[in-house]
């Protein structure tokens, strides 16, 4: 701050300015922090309106609005598997006014090719908000009863069992191939632009296997329509505690989720990252929030700050190792 210079004309402006400091001084730290935050922000979400990604930043920003007088602006900016709003937010101004919604796509896309962004120097890390299991699925009619007669059928015929999933190039697609690894199975992967039609071939007999989320499955496998062989997931899901994991079946430690979080433009000042990082985690522990959330086939984590850094590096890892071993390549 360029120092008050002292003369006649400017001793009274000097002592107000000693007023409002002492006042800033005297005021807590929560309240400093607050007011580091625009009262308008904007959250990019790189998918369209009504999907997932969509669903948790209304969420969580609809409650954290309610509590603290801010107003909130999603801006679905779609295109580029990501890239065009995750370049948008990298090169907005950090002070707190635009946020994005992040998924696996973040990090897996500067793998593939070269972006105007670098996932893990380019934001801060606010929260991981959810997290959305993915279960394997064969149509009620199929001759595979269990994930045992998959890999056995898999193994008998190289090459000609089906799987598909979203793809290629996303997260389900290399959870896939992790698992075609560790198993040592020739499987033949097809790819869908959306989960919703992966799981539609299945129901339709199109396709053998699919790796469906959550959302996408639970209905048809409570209804009936499809058999799960088993998650993905770490744990077994209270929703559907009759479908075992991978790693107890066999494959101990594979596991396979896709995520959402929230960051900000990296050189967003660390009194704003901290406010921010307060109310994204106060929403996420929220009984309503988290209704909200699992009723939409999201269930919440609470994985913030440093916590959410580590495991942004981590997944990043994980996919440069899996796209590398799979010879998977740009679209």
């Amino acid at each position: 701050m360029t120092p008050v210079r002292k003369n006649h004309r400017t001793l009274g402006y000097a002592a107000a300015l000693a007023v409002v400091t002492a006042g800033l001084i005297a005021a807590p730290p929560q309240a400093r922090a607050q007011a580091q935050v625009p009262k308008t922000v904007r959250i990019l979400v790189p998918f369209p309106a009504g999907g997932p990604t969509d669903t948790a930043a209304r969420v969580i920003s609809e409650q954290i609005g309610k509590l603290h007088g801010i107003s909130f602006v999603i801006e679905n900016r779609v295109g580029g598997g990501s890239a065009i709003a995750s370049e948008a937010a990298a090169r907005a101004t950090p002070d707190g006014g635009t946020l994005l919604v992040v998924a696996g796509a973040l990090l897996i896309n500067p793998i593939l090719k070269k972006l105007n962004y670098d996932p893990l120097l380019s934001f801060e890390p606010i929260c991981k908000l959810v997290r959305v299991p993915h279960f394997i699925v064969v149509n009620k009619d199929s001759p595979l009863k269990s994930f045992a007669d998959f890999i056995a059928a898999a193994r008998a015929k190289p090459g000609e069992l089906t799987f598909a999933t979203v793809g290629p190039a996303t997260g389900p697609h290399i959870a896939f191939e992790t698992l075609k690894r560790r198993a040592s199975v020739d499987v033949r992967f097809v790819p869908y632009p959306g989960t919703t039609p992966s799981i539609n071939a299945v129901l339709g007999g199109h396709v053998a296997v699919a790796m469906g989320d959550f959302r996408d499955v639970i209905g048809a496998l409570q209804g009936g329509l499809l058999r799960g062989l088993a998650t993905t997931a770490p744990a077994r899901l209270e929703q559907l505690p009759d479908i075992p994991t991978v790693a107890e079946l066999g494959y101990p430690g594979y596991e396979a989720e896709s995520f959402f979080g929230l960051v900000a433009p990296a050189g967003t000042p660390k009194e704003t990252m901290t406010q921010l990082t307060t109310w994204v985690s106060a929403a996420l522990q929220d009984a309503n929030v988290r209704s909200k959330l699992v009723n939409a086939g999201l269930f919440p984590t609470g994985v913030c700050g440093t916590e959410f850094a580590t495991h942004l590096r981590q997944q990043h890892e994980h996919y440069v190792q899996a796209i590398r071993e799979a010879n998977i390549q740009a679209q």
